[in-house]
């Protein structure tokens, strides 16, 4: 069976996690992607290493279905072979900080002289601007793009989010962006640039929080549980954010994970007050509409706790969900990796590794019913050096001698 980019070629100079990423997305969709690295590695091969001599899962996760080729660009044959797989390649996907592959020699009047057709898209920190130059990383994204002034509870600090939204989160944005390149290049033949700022990225997923901001100038967030507000929009622990007022409510035995999000729709206040014990409340003109829980939220969701205690979270969910309520337990890690469901939906994926041995990682979040995506190993170092650089017409003599040189 085909795949759905089938014979585009990506020259992957990314390492970490916001390229990575995003080059493995378009690996899982088909693209041929070659990892460029340096003779050294991709320095996350040997960061949190669980298995002793053998590749860290945060590479082997970020990086399924790749080649791999090593190559020093400092020297001078490494610099013409490099322009012999930009010639060769469809898209060329770099993180690197502003301004190092023009230091290497290869800006982007060079490269699209080149190739007239590449797609070069580049992951930075930052937009252009008094920002530019800062180095970021996953949590300085979030830190500066309003997740964390926004995330946590009222008395307390601003919170990072377990989800990697600085990076991967980027690195989907990255993925939109070389597809619409690749798109408008079968109409005019000519490719373009793609930039995508962390910051940028992080901040077009915290829109809602932009758009409460504004609502402030109005008056209080109602739908917030806070009591006072301030010019900017505050922290609010687990309220929703949304229309439907939401909270995480603890369920028995009481363990770290022991929680149900809860959504209190309007349909949804009879079922529940008759679930909890207290069917009067359905028809109470004190709690009977949205506007008259709206001033009592916390206080309507510690009604709903004292119930939500006396059960677990998988009972709490079944009783909920067939009475039409929107609600989802809190799943830790271990329940996630062990969730049936997800093996089954190809997202929990169990993958063979000559070094480590099998491990499992997150498969491809996309389903395309023509385009499945089989997820497999990443690549050692250099695994592919001798099939790709033979691809190029490099012959087996000077192959030895690249890499006796320290050029591969």
């Amino acid at each position: 069976m085909s795949t759905a980019l089938e014979g585009v070629r990506v020259l992957d100079m990314t390492h970490v996690q916001s390229g990575p990423s995003a080059t493995q997305i378009l690996a899982w969709l088909g693209a041929e992607v070659v990892k460029l690295e340096s003779p050294t590695g991709d320095i996350t091969r040997t960061q949190l290493r669980d298995v002793p001599d053998a590749d860290s899962l945060y590479f082997t996760m970020l990086n399924c279905n790749k080649r791999s080729i090593t190559l020093n660009m400092k020297s001078t044959r490494g610099k013409e072979i490099f322009s012999d797989l930009v010639r060769g390649c469809d898209v060329l996907v770099e993180n690197f900080g502003p301004g190092t592959v023009d230091r290497m020699g290869f800006d982007w009047d060079r490269l699209r002289g080149l190739n007239p057709q590449l797609i070069y898209a580049s992951i930075k920190g930052f937009g252009d601007g008094p920002y530019t130059h800062f180095k970021a990383y996953e949590v300085v994204a979030q830190a500066m793009g309003g997740s964390m002034s926004t995330t946590g509870f009222e008395d307390g600090p601003p919170t990072a989010t377990g989800a990697q939204i600085g990076d991967s989160g980027t690195g989907i944005h990255t993925v939109a962006g070389i597809l619409a390149a690749l798109l408008q290049r079968q109409r005019t033949g000519q490719g373009q640039r793609v930039s995508v700022a962390m910051q940028h990225a992080v901040l077009n997923l915290c829109r809602v929080k932009l758009r409460d901001q504004q609502r402030l100038a109005h008056g209080p967030l109602r739908e917030y549980p806070n009591e006072q507000f301030g010019t900017e929009v505050p922290r609010s622990g687990n309220a929703s954010g949304g229309g439907q007022p939401g909270s995480a409510l603890r369920c028995d035995p009481g363990g770290p994970n022991d929680y149900v999000y809860v959504i209190v729709q309007p349909a949804g206040w009879a079922p529940i007050a008759e679930l909890i014990g207290r069917p009067e409340l359905a028809a109470d003109p004190g709690w009977s509409t949205p506007e008259a829980r709206l001033s009592k939220l916390d206080k309507m969701f510690g009604l709903i706790e004292e119930w939500t205690r006396q059960h677990g979270k998988w009972e709490v969910l079944a009783r909920l969900t067939e009475r039409g309520i929107p609600c989802g337990p809190i799943l830790s890690t271990r329940e996630l990796v062990e969730d049936a469901s997800l093996a089954d939906n190809g997202m929990i994926v169990t993958v063979e590794h000559p070094e480590r041995g099998p491990f499992r990682t997150v498969g491809c979040p996309i389903k395309l019913s023509d385009s499945p995506a089989d997820v497999t190993r990443s690549p050692l170092l250099g695994e592919h050096n001798e099939q790709v650089y033979r691809e190029l017409g490099v012959g087996a003599e000077e192959l030895a001698e690249l890499k006796t040189d320290g050029v591969i």
